[in-house]
């Protein structure tokens, strides 16, 4: 069976011998998934770099830009206000009084300027003209606006925090005629319109003044805030929300930074008016956009190649199937024939073990029946010695002396106790063991043991010397059969030591980790202890015996999770040890 399944394996295998093309091929695939992993890191690198540096300026000049337009569109405002108030018919009308035609002429300017709205303010601070009409009556006497005009002779610049969130940026200046203050004019400078410009690009853009506040902002919850502070909101609904989430204070990381996965570049620069600064932060979405459109036309490519690759070695694999299948149908019908075997010898096996076990019990039978004319020596005894009481308890009871015929009676009685213990140790002895374990006091085993041996052992003459503990010694099995290895070993003491004058056999039973049995006699010893255990061997003459005791034993003490061991004593004769596995007081059997 064995050469069939290495000629089978060999078949199979031949078509992998000798092929040097399949392992080009491989290496072939090896080496282009080497380049192509390579190829993808390099150029993913390059264009990273590349890439980035171009978005780098882009934001840098659109920072420019916007910083520029701005810059412009304040000092374009800025000439406004000392150049109305110089407009004699607003002064005029400050001086009269008389407003009806200011708010039309207020009107007509802020179109030709492009200011948000144009507000003129007596010298009471109250709106007398202006371009939003809703705006007339208003008072501004004590708005910073008003009194830094009044008190100065120069264009004054305010923020204005409004009502509904965000700022007014206004330019004001006083009216005068000589050392007389007329009023004041009020331009409002529209710096919303680069919001909405800015929040139409993928950039979060912010400006702040010189104390670090928040004036101007693509998101409308900045406005007012610090830097820091504005972090902890909850960021706007565009490109680069997600790496601002992930911060709480940008001045702390460099310009450069990967946040929660996003990457962030943050600009700055200086606006040459009042310390401002403007601030933007732009995402590498677009970079890696077109890194991955470069690196996806790089990956087909080499894709078709792998797929070239490939289709050679699918060429090769088919013309191999064929082969495959040839041989798996060989395999197949090994297998059924290995499988036809195996099932045959686990039918032997059932068989094997079945045997063993009727042979284990036949050794007990056969020792049973060694012990047998012993044992009936032992009865033959007492049966006598009941006749002799019968015959004296008739003759006592026709003399009309019942009381010692009842004590004649007694002792037979106690003469049919020592007969049923014989018998009942005989029945037990040739019972099959248990199914189950239970705890067993190797000491009152042991006992029974002897009280079997007791005929045999009072026939030879045999010297027993027993070493036994105080305290019980319990292990967990089957009583039967650990009875059964101890009369076993006992038969083997007493057969040999036959040839010995004074036969001595020493018995010590000795408690630890393990239960340890030891028997040892004072015969010629052991001259072959490598196949003592084997089944059938044996040292007696033909008819003694079969060579089945000690293999039995073996096999028993072994399924109790023990061991058998034998060897030649110093000075003479065998020694046998069976060890068990003590159970602890708890009940648990002791750890080897």
């Amino acid at each position: 069976m064995n050469s069939d399944v290495r000629s089978a394996w060999s078949n199979l295998l031949k078509p992998f011998r000798g092929a040097p093309l399949g392992w080009r091929l491989r290496l072939s695939v090896l080496v282009l998934l080497v380049a192509t992993i390579a190829t993808v890191w390099i150029t993913n690198r390059l264009l990273t770099d590349r890439f980035t540096e171009s978005t780098r300026n882009r934001a840098e000049l659109r920072l420019a830009l916007y910083s520029g337009n701005l810059l412009s569109e304040l000092r374009r405002n800025s000439i406004v206000p000392q150049l109305l108030a110089r407009d004699p018919t607003l002064i005029s009308a400050l001086q009269s009084s008389d407003y009806t035609l200011s708010t039309q002429r207020l009107i007509s300017f802020v179109e030709e300027i492009g200011a948000a709205s144009l507000m003129l303010l007596d010298s009471d601070g109250r709106t007398v003209a202006a371009t939003d009409r809703n705006r007339l009556g208003e008072g501004h006497r004590n708005t910073a606006y008003f009194v830094d005009a009044v008190r100065s002779n120069a264009t004054i610049f305010s923020v204005i925090p409004r009502e509904s969130g965000g700022y007014s940026f206004v330019y004001s200046r006083r009216l005068e005629n000589g050392s007389e203050i007329l009023g004041v004019i009020v331009v409002e400078v529209d710096l919303q319109k680069f919001e909405r410009a800015w929040a139409g690009i993928s950039d979060a853009v912010m400006v702040t003044d010189s104390t670090g506040t928040i004036i101007l902002s693509t998101e409308p919850r900045w406005r007012g805030l610090e830097e820091s502070t504005a972090m902890l909101r909850q960021p706007p609904q565009g490109a680069i929300q997600r790496a601002i989430r992930a911060t709480t204070d940008w001045t702390a990381l460099p310009p450069d930074a990967y946040l929660q996965g996003e990457a962030v570049m943050r600009m700055e620069t200086r606006i040459p008016f009042r310390g401002w600064q403007m601030t933007s932060f732009t995402t590498f979405e677009s970079i890696r956009e077109k890194v991955n459109s470069v690196l996806a036309l790089e990956i087909m490519g080499f894709a078709i190649l792998l797929a070239l690759t490939f289709y050679a070695l699918s060429r090769r694999a088919t013309l191999r199937m064929a082969l495959f299948q040839r041989e798996s149908a060989e395999l197949r019908a090994l297998n059924a024939r290995l499988q036809r075997e195996i099932a045959e010898r686990e039918r032997v096996e059932k068989t094997l073990d079945l045997a063993e076990q009727t042979l284990a019990q036949s050794s007990k039978l056969a020792a049973l029946g060694e012990m047998s004319a012993a044992v009936s020596h032992e009865l033959n005894q007492p049966l006598a010695a009941m006749k002799t009481y019968l015959a004296g308890a008739r003759l006592l009871l026709r003399r009309n002396r019942p009381e010692e015929a009842l004590a004649s009676f007694g002792r037979i009685d106690g003469l049919i106790e020592r007969m049923g213990a014989i018998t009942r140790q005989l029945k037990s002895y040739a019972r099959k063991g248990a199914d189950a374990f239970s705890p067993v006091n190797l000491g009152e085993a042991l006992a029974s043991a002897l009280s079997m041996m007791e005929p045999q052992l009072r026939q030879r003459h045999v010297k027993i010397t027993q070493i036994l503990p105080e305290e019980p010694v319990m292990v967990m099995g089957d009583r039967m059969r650990i009875e059964q290895v101890m009369v076993n070993l006992l038969r083997n003491a007493l057969d040999a030591t036959k040839s010995v004058a004074e036969p001595d056999v020493e018995i010590i039973l000795a408690a630890g980790d393990m239960a340890v049995l030891t028997v040892r006699d004072n015969g010629h010893g052991i001259e072959d202890i490598e196949n003592l255990f084997e089944p059938f061997y044996t040292t007696k003459q033909p008819g003694d015996g079969v060579g089945l005791g000690l293999a039995i034993s073996s096999g028993i003490v072994n399924d109790h999770g023990g061991r058998l061991t034998a060897r030649n004593a110093q000075y003479g004769g065998a020694v046998f040890e069976m060890q068990l596995p003590a159970l602890g007081s708890d009940g648990l059997e002791a750890a080897e």
